[in-house]
């Protein structure tokens, strides 16, 4: 692991390649797992403030999951995370005609209806970052259903700090970011 600032940086965020491969996966992260993406407050709010200009960008089941269950889900740690359809896909999960899932909260930022990108958890992934008290963990979480994110990723030679570069900056600053590159390479000659 690596100190940077108030986080600690594991080195597999600079060993590990990783592009998402969509062609390969579908956008199988919207639709996988047990439970929706986490939300910080912030962003539970927001999208209660803005679903109703999300939810063109939605399917009916989508709409309907947020109608039923609300923009955003307490659990029961009292952390808040994106309601689910059916115990299934993320509520603002929108297919593709090919199947492939994307983010209808990012399709109604690229359409300009709203100011956000998507929820930070997910423009982070791989990446998961765990508050505490003194510090915050920045690691890389490994799923089966990305080894072929990781085969495109190691093809091309794009580590998973670089594939999230601009997650990376919205969370902690380009200054952050700037310092993380200048480890990687001090971590990477190291290993030479």
């Amino acid at each position: 692991m690596f100190q940077i600032g108030k986080t600690l940086v594991s080195e597999t965020l600079i060993e590990q390649d990783f592009v998402c491969n969509l062609s390969a996966c579908k956008g199988a992260c919207c639709v996988e797992g047990e439970a929706g993406a986490p939300l910080t407050l912030e962003e539970a709010q927001w999208l209660q403030r803005n679903q109703s200009k999300i939810e063109p960008f939605l399917p009916e089941n989508g709409r309907v999951a947020l109608k039923t269950h609300g923009a955003f889900i307490k659990i029961d740690s009292g952390e808040y995370e994106t309601p689910l359809v059916n115990a299934r896909e993320c509520a603002y999960t929108h297919f593709e005609p090919d199947g492939s899932a994307h983010c209808g909260i990012e399709r109604a930022h690229q359409a300009g209806a709203v100011d956000m990108k998507k929820p930070i958890s997910c423009h982070l992934y791989p990446v998961r970052v765990r508050d505490y008290t003194e510090f915050s963990a920045v690691n890389y979480h490994r799923w089966p259903i990305c080894d072929d994110a990781c085969t495109l990723g190691a093809e091309l030679k794009v580590p998973v700090y670089r594939f999230v570069k601009d997650a990376l900056v919205r969370k902690f600053g380009q200054d952050w970011y700037d310092e993380l590159c200048l480890v990687a390479k001090t971590h990477l000659d190291q290993k030479k």
